[in-house]
């Protein structure tokens, strides 16, 4: 990287990507317990790690909701997989004939072996139809969301470059030289020397 805003650039895309990863997956969440709501009467779970709780079926499904199928290292997993078993124990309390189904819910992407043994994992299709009863929902939902979001990007672009501009402008005045090379031994040493 030779220009300041290319840095401010990367890291300003690195930072919406990972909120917008963050600000999509709740949004999506909220989506799904408001239709699986509507529909089959569930709730958010007050169990921990659990989502999303509903009946169906003469059975109880805990849910875990997720924006997609690859979110997490074995380590999460394993953490998805000891909440599941938690809130089976928790659940089993007062009703020990209790059904209980453990799901993994993605909301989009695909996921061709869906049985993982402790649990189930339900993506994009199958994950909406799961929580809705309605095949097609995934496909139903995105006319509305397409609307909002072109409603939303024009402003976003607006305060996107002027970010950019005010960004790069504060970083050229503290870390480029006078000739408007990036002094890259003064970066590196804001970032990761000793105080």
């Amino acid at each position: 990287m030779l220009t300041a805003e290319q840095i401010i650039k990367g890291l300003v895309d690195a930072h919406i990507s990972s909120n917008e990863e963050t600000i999509f997956g709740d949004w999506l969440e909220g989506l799904a317990i408001f239709i699986n709501g509507k529909v089959y009467d569930g709730r958010k779970s007050g169990i921990t790690g659990i989502d999303l709780e509903f009946d169906r079926d003469d059975s109880r499904n805990i849910v875990t909701i997720k924006s997609g199928p690859n979110w997490g290292n074995s380590s999460q997993i394993a953490k998805m997989v000891a909440d599941f078993k938690t809130a089976k124990k928790t659940l089993r309390t007062s009703n020990s004939q209790l059904n209980i189904v453990a799901v993994n819910g993605c909301c989009y992407g695909k996921d061709s072996e869906p049985d993982k043994g402790d649990y189930y994992k339900f993506c994009g299709q199958r994950f909406w139809k799961f929580i809705s009863g309605n095949d097609h929902l995934f496909t139903e939902i995105i006319d509305p969301l397409g609307y909002n979001a072109k409603e939303r990007n024009d402003d976003f672009i607006k305060s996107y470059a002027q970010m950019i501009n005010k960004f790069t402008r504060d970083f050229s005045n503290d870390f480029c030289k006078t000739n408007g090379e990036i002094d890259w031994d003064k970066l590196v040493r804001f970032n990761s020397a000793i105080q």
